[in-house]
């Protein structure tokens, strides 16, 4: 792991920890949720979407619930208002703004970046004591350093002026990874796998084990053969996924990017057959059109018949 000092930004470790997880879903789609998330580990889908906006779903971000503490992965857009939505259907204190405090970043591209100042900002407003720790790929600390230098008028206003505040909220403490274990505390251990992503050097999976069970997430990613190694059998697998049956009618410089950049359902139940996830959750869905039951149809059809859901913003597994 590599930490860069930068301008108005603590650069400091963190360090290790366990696996996650949560209940089953119907085939299609929406989680039963747990009544209490307080305990245990549970994946919270805070935002399912892709660059394409549509309503229905945030920004890719998820959270990972480790015996009553957030772990965020990827700040799309609505990220904190979906978070706020949770903490209140689902009695999650940890999901409340204050207690937004650490996030693992899976590669730069804009749709899992563009919520990032408002997870930087909006929680220290919200009276969040600790800089926000930060794990993801080189630059992360470039942004970072920027997100916080475009507020700069806002937090001397804050910090000087009379609305209550904390002093060192709006900070945030950068690590730049590399694969492998990148974070342990008592709750969870985090670690990291390169996967391929059209044109990032560096993109990121991440696996979280604590609490009794295992969580992959795959970030956006080809298909890959570390997701079966790093899964082998984990509790959960959040895994991008386009449809292969609307991807004939894309036009043809789409059809060379995703053919690249992203994994098709046909794909995907080739991977989740060896890789044995206690459920598969399909997330960052581009369907261009097919129906959450075709693409779940399209799986089935590709020989994958193990527990499977269509996941949506605010489902719990």
């Amino acid at each position: 792991m590599r930490s860069t000092i930068t301008p108005g930004l603590l650069l400091v470790w963190p360090a290790l920890a366990l696996p996650a997880c949560g209940p089953g879903a119907a085939a299609s789609g929406a989680a039963e949720a747990p009544r209490d998330l307080s305990t245990g580990t549970h994946v919270v889908l805070l935002g399912t979407g892709t660059p394409n906006p549509e309503p229905e779903a945030s920004g890719p971000a998820s959270a990972v619930l480790v015996d009553g503490r957030a772990y965020i992965v990827d700040a799309g857009v609505g990220l904190v208002r979906r978070a706020a939505e949770a903490a209140d259907r689902y009695g999650a204190e940890s999901l409340t703004a204050a207690r937004l405090d650490i996030a693992f970043l899976t590669h730069l591209h804009s749709d899992h970046t563009v919520g990032l100042p408002d997870l930087i900002h909006t929680p220290w407003v919200a009276e969040r004591e600790a800089p926000l720790k930060l794990f993801g790929p080189t630059g992360t600390a470039a942004m970072a350093t920027h997100l916080t230098a475009a507020w700069e008028h806002d937090i001397q206003n804050r910090l000087t002026g009379r609305q209550p505040t904390t002093p060192d909220g709006w900070r945030v403490e950068v690590v730049e990874i590399d694969p492998g274990v990148i974070y342990e505390d008592d709750r969870v251990r985090v670690t990291a796998f390169a996967v391929q992503h059209t044109g990032w050097p560096e993109a990121y999976g991440f696996r979280f084990d604590g609490g009794g069970r295992s969580v992959v997430i795959s970030g956006d990613t080809g298909p890959t053969e570390a997701v079966v190694e790093m899964c082998s059998g984990c509790d959960v697998l959040v895994h991008e996924v386009y449809s292969a049956t609307t991807f004939r009618d894309r036009p043809p410089e789409w059809q060379s990017y995703h053919a690249q950049a992203h994994t098709s359902t046909v794909e995907l139940a080739e991977l989740a057959v060896r890789a044995r996830p206690g459920i598969l959750v399909l997330h960052h869905q581009l369907h261009w059109g097919a129906t959450p039951e075709e693409m779940v149809a399209e799986i089935r059809a590709a020989g994958y018949d193990g527990p499977l859901a269509y996941g949506r913003d605010l489902d719990v597994y």
